[in-house]
């Protein structure tokens, strides 16, 4: 009987060591990868706060030319019909006024407090409105919600979030419905240098054989 034992023992060992060293369950499959072709969801617009932002960053980082003789082009003038004048609430009690110039053409006086600058209008790498007095280093740049007054002589705004009436009644039209931002249509290059792309080259077309 104790033969018997000994065999049965002897024989079932190697069984018990072989289920307790056996190798774990591999673990669950991974999640399926999505499917070949599948778009990712698209991300949100910028909010118009946001792209406001961006076009300020861009135009407070562009120098003001300090050339005193300034001849406005045809261009320049058409800017200048666009230019809000009127007196403008602004952030914290501020308040800016503009008024057209009765000796020259697309200038503006514009004043904040006791500050007044000459101004006149320049082509903006953002496409927003933009007036410079070169000589204070001071610019206005409207924007179509709002405008600013900043004086990058001192390195500071000095009068922010500025409203005419129109900016007002536009930047109620953006809250109930967003539009694209002027930089949201250019390439992430162009919004930064302010470059336009060029344009793809067209391909020669070939001449056509000339009749026998």
């Amino acid at each position: 009987m104790k033969i018997f034992l000994a065999t049965a023992i002897l024989v079932a060992a190697p069984a018990l060591v072989l289920a307790q060293t056996a190798p774990a369950a591999k673990p669950a499959a991974k999640a399926a990868a999505p499917a070949a072709g599948a778009k990712p969801a698209a991300k949100p617009r910028a909010a118009p706060a946001k792209r406001a932002a961006a076009v300020k960053s861009v135009e407070e980082n562009t120098p003001i030319d300090d050339d005193p003789n300034v001849t406005l082009s045809p261009e320049d003038l058409e800017m200048a019909k666009r230019v809000h004048v009127g007196t403008f609430p602004c952030e914290l009690g501020a308040s800016v006024t503009i008024t057209a110039s009765d000796k020259r053409p697309g200038f503006f006086v514009v004043r904040s407090g006791l500050m007044r600058f000459r101004m006149h209008p320049v082509g903006s790498r953002t496409g927003a409105i933009r007036l410079e007095d070169g000589r204070a280093g001071a610019m206005w740049l409207q924007l179509g919600n709002k405008s600013m007054l900043m004086s990058q002589k001192i390195g500071q705004r000095i009068a922010d979030e500025c409203m005419s009436p129109d900016q007002a009644t536009f930047a109620e039209e953006l809250k109930r419905n967003p539009r694209p931002s002027i930089l949201d249509a250019l390439p992430p290059a162009t919004a930064g240098a302010g470059t336009a792309s060029a344009a793809p080259a067209t391909p020669a077309t070939p001449a056509a054989s000339a009749p026998r």
